[in-house]
């Protein structure tokens, strides 16, 4: 959400964290897909014609049953995006080798969407994949930038580039682990690019809007910004501003009844 803003800070903004039920990346794809489509739910009840997943976990478990089996029947005139296909569609730009590595949550690797993806745009690229699921937590408990974090981030950093030692792309496939980035770095060879999705989401956003005037039209221009979270307001607004870069103030959202309570 901040790469989108700075590119497009004209919009107006609604931010959900659903911290109650997260991280997704270790539940079923039958959890994620429900827990995504209450979200998705919650935003259009408050009006909004688009909706983005920021997610990876949900991009890749619940995006394409949302959009093919759920949108026709509950909003066809309103639209659902992911993240990982706009990165799929540009990672061809950053690799010489044509071998490229991915790190992410269980259910992102374990769903095979970035593997999939990545071919019908560049089937000469090799993918690589390796489950970081300790990445997360590290950056939610405030731990990544701690010598405690080196342990997890160059185990897995090993296990990826052992796999293919002509790997030159990183690809961050989850949207916690820019944060780690300095580590990241630390423990990978200086001739590898990491590439990180906030920057190509938002470009990708504006292309869409360029094209799709019909959505873009009914996109509220006053560059209002609101957070919300489905748990407490105050633990969300910490570890936001660590995302946000400076403070945030959030309302706490039910997806339950759909309504909206302020927390004290």
């Amino acid at each position: 959400m901040k790469e989108i803003v700075k590119e497009l800070p004209q919009y107006n903004y609604l931010y959900l964290g659903d911290n109650a039920r997260a991280p997704y990346g270790t539940r079923s794809y039958e959890t994620v897909y429900q827990y995504t489509l209450q979200c998705v739910e919650w935003f259009f009840k408050q009006g909004c014609s688009l909706v983005i997943l920021a997610c990876n976990t949900a991009s890749a478990k619940a995006l394409r049953t949302i959009q093919q089996k759920d949108l026709p029947i509950i909003a066809p005139n309103k639209r659902v995006l992911g993240v990982i296909r706009p990165t799929t569609e540009v990672i061809g730009q950053f690799t010489k080798t044509n071998k490229v590595g991915i790190v992410g949550t269980n259910g992102t690797v374990q769903s095979g969407s970035y593997p999939i993806e990545i071919a019908k745009f560049y089937p000469n690229i090799k993918v690589y994949q390796e489950a970081c699921p300790m990445w997360v937590p590290l950056v939610e408990n405030n731990e990544y930038k701690n010598d405690s974090a080196n342990y997890f981030i160059k185990k897995h950093l090993n296990n990826l580039f052992n796999q293919d030692s002509e790997i030159d792309t990183l690809l961050l496939g989850c949207t916690h682990y820019p944060l780690l980035i300095d580590k990241l770095k630390q423990f990978t060879p200086p001739h590898i690019s990491i590439v990180s999705q906030g920057e190509i989401v938002a470009k990708s956003l504006a292309d869409y809007l360029n094209r799709h005037p019909s959505i873009e039209e009914k996109c509220k221009k006053t560059g209002g910004i609101e957070f919300f979270t489905t748990d407490d307001t105050l633990d969300f607004n910490n570890k936001a501003t660590t995302f946000w870069g400076k403070e945030v103030a959030s309302k706490h959202a039910s997806l339950i009844d759909n309504s909206l309570n302020d927390k004290e």
